[in-house]
């Protein structure tokens, strides 16, 4: 860690901004890693809850409820849009006095475009922060260069005032571009590898929720119509 210390104390003004900065970028691209991991843990644990209320319940006002006690569930927040239409529906369906047998529902396709709304916004939410990492794994490495190229420019200037190409004349320079070019990858290489792993996460959701959504719509048309 002193060593640490040493490289970016000796470091010029603009090198010190530019470390600062990918410093900034790698807390808070490691933060939202972090979070994600365990937001995921979390989804996956309540939809393997919710799924088993809702195959072993009876009415979907028995589902209902146990989706309140799940927010964190896509799943739930899907059933709860399904329901909220399904509801609508059977009112719209009273109120008209519709004759026995005409169906609960008016329209199955209703329902299933408020599931492939709640589907949007569920996958929204899951998405949240996660263009940061892409905006880091992107910039990062070139907020580095720019440290890169700056120590290079300094190490010519140093050459040109002293007329002199020795090491001692050189190293500094070059050693903040080194530490430039390494601080810039050292943001970017994680936050690249997570943005992927996190993508492949949320493609495995969305076809969770999908296949929900064709169980919800089976259900319904089993029941209502």
């Amino acid at each position: 860690m002193s060593e640490l210390w040493h490289a970016f104390a000796s470091t010029g003004a603009v090198a010190k901004g530019v470390l600062l900065v990918l410093g900034l970028f790698s807390l808070i691209s490691w933060t939202v890693m972090i979070l994600k991991v365990g937001q995921l843990r979390r989804v996956n644990r309540f939809n393997r809850a919710f799924l088993a209320e809702f195959r072993r319940a009876k009415l979907l006002a028995d589902v209902q409820a146990a989706s309140s006690r799940l927010p964190g569930s896509p799943l739930a927040g899907m059933f709860r849009a399904g329901f909220l239409e399904l509801e609508a529906q059977v009112r719209v369906m009273k109120a008209s006095q519709a004759p026995a047998g005409s169906g609960a529902i008016k329209s199955l396709v209703a329902v299933e475009r408020a599931l492939q709304r709640a589907i949007g916004v569920e996958s929204g939410r899951l998405q949240r922060f996660l263009p940061f990492l892409a905006t880091t794994a992107s910039a990062t490495p070139f907020i580095g260069l720019f440290g890169t190229v700056w120590g290079i420019m300094n190490t010519f200037q140093a050459i040109a005032t002293q007329g002199s190409t020795s090491i001692v004349t050189v190293a500094p320079g070059i050693a903040e571009a080194l530490i430039n070019t390494a601080a810039g990858l050292a943001a970017a290489i994680p936050a690249v590898i997570a943005y992927n792993a996190f993508l492949g996460a949320l493609r495995h959701q969305r076809t969770v929720m999908e296949d929900f959504l064709l169980e919800f719509l089976n259900l319904t048309e089993r029941t209502f119509t």
